[in-house]
Order: structure tokens, then C-alpha cells, then sequence
């Protein structure tokens, strides 16, 4: 399990794996709209590598969800609504 600087584990790694998965997407499909590799998305799923703020944003959008469940900080995969 991969855990972070204050012990807790990082369902971020699981989350971005299973919104893939729910939408039967392979991780090819998901590095080609992120404009990358297959090796490394892969990486962003095993949490070998830190996921750029960028990549967040944009699977954030893709995924029609909050960065906040993308991180694992709120269960609510709802989006935040834009106050801009």
C-alpha cells in the first residue's frame, strides 16, 4: 500500500483506476486523451509517480468529477460548481 508523509494511504491511485475501469476504458485510451504514454499513466495508477496538477485538472474534466475525490479528499465524486 502506498502511503503518504502522515501514514494514510492514497486512494487517489485506486480512484483514477477504478473511474477508468467503470468506464471500461483500457489505459491506452486514457494516456492517448492525456496526450502520453501508456507506461506513463501506468505509473500515475501504481503511484510511482506523482500526478501533475495539469493531469488532474484534465482527468478531473474527463471524468466529469471534483480533483478533491480524485485525491481521496471527499467521498462525493460530484464536480464543484464553477463560480467563476
Amino acid at each position: 500500500m502506498v502511503r503518504n508523509v502522515i501514514g494514510g494511504d492514497f486512494s487517489m491511485y485506486r480512484r483514477i483506476r477504478d473511474l477508468r475501469e467503470d468506464r471500461d476504458l483500457n489505459q491506452t485510451q486514457v494516456a492517448k486523451m492525456l496526450m502520453m504514454s501508456q507506461t506513463g499513466y501506468s505509473k500515475y495508477e501504481t503511484g510511482e509517480n506523482d500526478i501533475p496538477t495539469a493531469v488532474l485538472i484534465k482527468l478531473s474534466r474527463f471524468y466529469g468529477t471534483s480533483i478533491d475525490y480524485l485525491l481521496g479528499e471527499t467521498d462525493d465524486p460530484k464536480p464543484y460548481r464553477n463560480h467563476l
